[in-house]
């Protein structure tokens, strides 16, 4: 157990799940109790029971953990107390001495692991056929609540706790000027950040700005192709987004069924990976996906990560409309929830706004070259 008493002390970390846990891991899967389901009804009433028994069986027969528990722990980890709480996190440092710190959070239901793909062009630009100049240092903490940083504590870690928390970890590790970014939750983190504006902090750069009509006829009328588009995505988003509405306001009820069921956790975490649809589910990455999901698993952390949402949803953080003044960009991916910029202008110094046609919610797995050339772009105005 992780010793939460001596403040501010960096301790070094390495992922190591047992032989015991994985044994259980596939003893449970195997004894998967399936619930019926209609047929012919596809995704219609939620996450396809073909899928996750697919998908189940995968995990137990074929999935292999410690492969990619080897490929996390070819980056420095750490561990660290902060408002009473454990943090983990890789801390990724450039080779160039010029490096500019950013801090990359996950979004819900990911990790750390979101961003393996993008640690490599982001802290060593030359050997990815980039500019030196335009190197990071990268701290990748996992989300209080999250994956290895476990379990919280105590009540109230809602979003703009967790933006105090980054901005002690970053002043902990030495950075007094640094860079943010986020996605999904993490978005939520990196807005409020933004709206903290704490002394150093140059620039948040997000995938998404949950900012909704204000019902003004000419913030629609302003509004172009792509954005319309989009707002299908968001009434999808608004028709199927039952985990939304359940975190929000019975995450310790959730959390029973998800810590004792690793094929209910696996089902439970699909649908932003998936579509609510099933859309996307022919280009989901197993390992990738599986990974998260197990890291979820390993760290029966399915109730205290959902805990954020009811926080969140109490406080409004993440959402509230007061004025974040820290010069904001914003990357909006075609597969996903698409922000509208009039929208987001109406509490936010947007300065930077990119629109592509391709990648979705989770951009550093499935769009990882054109997030890392955004983040370059952004950040290129405070170096």
């Amino acid at each position: 157990m992780t010793d939460l008493t001596t403040a501010e002390e960096i301790r070094p970390f390495r992922i190591d799940v047992s032989d015991a846990e994985l044994e259980d891991l596939r003893d449970r899967l195997a004894r998967t109790r399936w619930p019926d389901e209609l047929p012919s009804v596809g995704w219609s009433y939620g996450v396809s029971r073909d899928f996750v028994n697919e998908m189940t069986e995968f995990w137990r027969t074929s999935f292999d953990w410690r492969k990619q528990e080897a490929v996390l722990n070819e980056f420095p980890q750490f561990t660290t107390t902060i408002d009473g709480t454990n943090v983990h996190f890789l801390h990724v440092r450039s080779p160039e001495p010029n490096a500019m710190p950013l801090i990359l959070t996950h979004g819900w239901p990911g990790s750390v692991a979101e961003f393996l793909d993008v640690i490599g062009p982001l802290t060593d630009p030359v050997s990815h056929g980039g500019d030196a100049a335009e190197a990071f240092d990268l701290v990748i903490p996992s989300i209080p609540g999250y994956g290895f940083s476990g379990p919280t504590n105590d009540a109230g870690w809602d979003s703009a706790r967790g933006a105090k928390a980054w901005d002690t970890l970053m002043k902990r590790l030495g950075y007094e000027r640094y860079g943010a970014h986020g996605g999904d939750a993490g978005a939520l983190i990196t807005r409020e950040l933004g709206i903290l504006k704490p002394e150093g902090l140059v620039g948040v750069h997000m995938l998404q700005i949950f900012a909704f009509p204000s019902g003004d006829p000419e913030e629609m009328a302003k509004m172009d192709d792509y954005e319309k588009e989009g707002m299908k995505n968001l009434e999808n988003f608004e028709a199927s987004s039952g985990y939304l509405k359940i975190q929000q306001t019975r995450p310790q009820t959730l959390a029973y069924g998800l810590t004792d069921s690793p094929a209910g956790q696996l089902a439970w975490n699909t649908e932003l990976f998936a579509g609510f649809g099933g859309e996307n589910a022919g280009n989901v990455d197993r390992d990738r996906f599986l990974t998260h999901v197990s890291i979820f698993w390993f760290t029966a952390t399915a109730g205290s990560s959902a805990r954020e949402y009811y926080e969140d949803a109490k406080s409004g953080a993440g959402y509230r409309e007061v004025p974040n003044e820290t010069p904001t960009g914003v990357s909006v991916f075609p597969y996903d929830f698409r922000s509208v910029r009039v929208f987001a202008e109406r509490s936010n110094n947007i300065v930077h706004w990119s629109q592509f046609d391709r990648g979705g919610h989770f951009a550093a797995s499935d769009a990882p070259d054109l997030l890392v050339e955004d983040l370059r772009t952004f950040f290129r105005r405070f170096r």
